[in-house]
């Protein structure tokens, strides 16, 4: 059974709560027709208000960026549905566990002395090092204080993966990208959670995936960027699902960004007008 049908049409059972979060976040189990699984349920009740995004729910934003992952082909948020559960309607997401593997493909180091150039698995995806080169592999993102007035330099996997939710976080104009939200699972597949404050119609993008911007898109990307385009025409089903989830202005302005990667070709840049990487980064 695909895993969004199970989450849309199966009985909801609490199992526990995870408390780290700033809003109401519910470990369940979804159990329909002989099939379970582990997933999140986050109730629309338990969100706090944000000033910057007064229109529509975290919820809804996310299921918005679990339909454009989906659009792209690229499989980075897990599958992401809104129902109505045992605290009212809220978003409801696949549990995704998470590999701890230590070593890159072919026995490579994980560590920022190893080449992660391609897919690094289950490895370390951010780390902080020494000097002012981020070695083989990695890619820059800036300076941290560690401590003791010492500062070191932050940087993420050059991963394929991390590249193409890189431009997914541009394209759905992600406020909140941080470490913490990267999960490495088995296969050698990565997901991304927590997609709440994203859409916004003003430039909100904040993230720790910087390392190639100003760099040209890869081809890959731009065909996939086209056919993105395309689907979000007016009149077609992926806009109109996505006019359930988030206003008008917020699908025009999600339309524009697509449009101005197309034409610019290269990664996005910070602005400059508001600080680019998350706090706390993790």
């Amino acid at each position: 059974m695909p895993a969004a049908e199970l989450l849309a049409l199966g009985e909801l059972t609490v199992r526990g709560r995870v408390r780290e979060a700033s809003n109401a976040v519910l470990y369940c189990t979804v159990e329909y027709e002989g099939h379970s699984a582990p997933c999140v349920y986050k109730p629309v009740a338990g969100e706090r208000p944000l000033w910057d995004f007064p229109d529509g729910t975290l919820a809804q934003r996310e299921v918005a960026a679990y339909e454009i992952s989906e659009a792209t082909g690229w499989g980075l948020v897990p599958p992401t549905v809104l129902r109505d559960g045992p605290y009212g309607q809220g978003m409801c997401q696949l549990w995704v566990e998470v590999e701890t593997a230590t070593d890159g493909p072919d026995g490579a180091d994980g560590g920022p002395d190893g080449d992660g150039s391609a897919e690094t698995g289950g490895a370390e995806l951010l780390a902080l090092v020494e000097g002012d080169e981020p070695g083989p592999g990695w890619k820059a993102v800036g300076y941290a204080e560690v401590g003791e007035g010492r500062t070191a330099l932050l940087v993420h996997a050059d991963d394929v993966r991390l590249r193409r939710l890189a431009v997914l976080d541009a394209v759905i104009n992600n406020g909140d990208r941080k470490g913490g939200h990267l999960l490495p699972a088995a296969g050698g597949r990565l997901y991304a959670i927590d997609h709440g404050v994203t859409f916004n119609a003003d430039d909100k993008l904040r993230t720790l995936l910087w390392g190639w911007a100003g760099e040209p898109l890869p081809d890959d990307v731009l065909e996939v960027l086209h056919r993105l385009a395309g689907e979000l025409a007016d009149g077609g089903p992926l806009s109109a699902r996505l006019a359930e989830l988030i206003t008008g202005a917020e699908i025009e302005a999600l339309r524009a960004r697509v449009a101005a990667l197309l034409r610019s070709g290269i990664h996005p840049e910070p602005s400059g007008q508001w600080p680019a990487i998350p706090w706390p980064p993790v």
